[in-house]
């Protein structure tokens, strides 16, 4: 039996193309592996967020030249985001001539073919501008094979692409436009999960919120989140990423009256100055986000904001960065992932003059660390004592573990049978990024 070996870099909706390359390897007959040595197939699906991401890739496909050099019969193969760059696919090809097969995000489908003439010695390039929809809300994705990571919890997409074209963002170019999927292959989706067992499903876009604007017919994502929350035997909903730009009354009651939706919400704020968000073409300033963040506190009360921020960005002045900060303790966000700016070729910001200087970078970042690191401290101290409903997700060193519906990792005694349920947990201990918990309930 063949052997593959699969790495995954970037965003949720990279996770899940990898279930389907997954899926669709261990159709033709080929098991996994996690050691490399061993495997007949190398393949990278990539990140372009980030330059970092991208640097890691050349090093790796380096480093694997000597196992081409052992094994002749190794085919190596690098797919996603950064193949679909025009100018990066030329880097790729120039510079990694024992890579064999290069594919990108819209022709997933296809790997089975591509891979057959790669078997038989032929270099393989393929990547599409645009995934092939042949009719409205369909998707070459819909029948394909997925192997899941979890057994409980699912990934779902409802939307492909992004429009936005938010002015330091590669991921319009390499991910296409927005292409909704119909409501009711989406509900078959998850009903079929549940079915076989599945507890808990995130809904997955480059912009969930946007969901449906594509369509002809009435919908949207405010209703198809109704829509899912009526299957029975669902226990949780969860999505990711919204734009604030997008995110109406609607959603907010939808959020506040579906039990099954968690109190959770990842919100990308990406800085606290108007005038930057003015230039990264976000279509909200700091007052717009800081209502929104009002109206759905009041809805939902205990929900928890995560959030995106962009550090550096061209033009950030002190001033500026000193908006964010303030912005970072007014909303007083659970967790946020925060980032350096990283000029992406072919997006208009790459082009701006007043690039900020790195130092100035890294100086920034660090504070702004520090501070989200201290409000996250306070924010997981004052679960200890309260009781939180956990979803039981499986066992590790530490014992039972799951997750809180604000998303917080729990591990705490119990039987092996609770895993798949859930249970109320008192929390007894609060650690930097974790809580430890007895259960005081479980279901009848």
């Amino acid at each position: 039996m063949k052997k593959f070996f699969l790495r995954t870099m970037g965003c949720q909706m990279n996770d899940h193309d990898s279930e389907v390359i997954k899926g669709l390897l261990l159709s033709l007959g080929y098991d996994q592996t996690e050691e490399i040595e061993e495997a007949d197939l190398i393949l990278y699906n990539t990140c372009c967020v980030r330059e970092n991401p991208e640097r890691k890739v050349y090093g790796n496909m380096a480093a694997y030249k000597r196992l081409k050099e052992a094994n002749p019969n190794l085919i190596i193969g690098i797919c996603g985001c950064m193949t679909q760059q025009k100018a990066e696919l030329q880097n790729i090809f120039q510079q990694l001539p024992h890579v064999d097969l290069i594919f990108g995000t819209h022709n997933i489908h296809r790997l089975p073919e591509l891979l057959a003439r790669a078997e038989v010695g032929e270099r393989v390039v393929e990547v599409w501008d645009e995934a092939p929809y042949a009719e409205e809300g369909q998707d070459f994705r819909e029948n394909l094979p997925v192997e899941r990571s979890h057994r409980l919890k699912a990934f779902v997409n409802i939307i492909y692409g992004c429009t936005n074209f938010c002015t330091y963002c590669i991921v319009p170019y390499v991910r296409g436009r927005e292409h909704s999927r119909l409501p009711e292959s989406v509900r078959e989706e998850v009903a079929a999960l549940v079915e076989t067992g599945y507890r808990e499903i995130t809904l997955l876009g480059q912009n969930v919120n946007a969901y449906g604007k594509d369509l002809s017919m009435e919908t949207s994502f405010s209703s198809l989140l109704k829509e899912l929350n009526s299957i029975e035997g669902l226990a949780r909903i969860r999505f990711t990423t919204s734009h604030p730009r997008d995110m109406g009354s609607d959603l907010i009651h939808a959020m506040a009256s579906l039990d099954k939706v968690c109190e959770h919400l990842h919100l990308p704020v990406q800085a606290g100055s108007s005038r930057v968000l003015r230039r990264m073409n976000r279509g909200y300033t700091r007052e717009n986000y800081l209502d929104l963040v009002e109206k759905v506190r009041k809805a939902v009360p205990g929900i928890a904001l995560t959030t995106d921020i962009i550090v550096g960005f061209p033009g950030e002045t002190e001033e500026d960065f000193e908006q964010t900060l303030s912005l970072v303790e007014e909303v007083g966000f659970d967790s946020a992932f925060t980032f350096i700016y990283s000029p992406r070729e072919g997006t208009p910001a790459a082009r701006y003059a007043d690039q900020v200087p790195e130092e100035v970078k890294k100086e920034r970042i660090y504070r702004l660390i520090e501070l989200q690191n201290k409000i996250s401290a306070q924010h997981i101290q004052r679960l200890v004592g309260t009781e939180q409903e956990v979803l039981v997700e499986g066992r590790d060193t530490q014992g039972l573990v799951g997750r809180t519906r604000t998303n917080r990792q729990v591990h705490f005694a119990g039987s092996e049978e609770l895993v798949g349920e859930l249970v109320t947990v008192e929390i007894t201990e609060a650690g930097t990024w974790t809580l430890r918990g007895k259960v005081v309930h479980t279901q009848a």
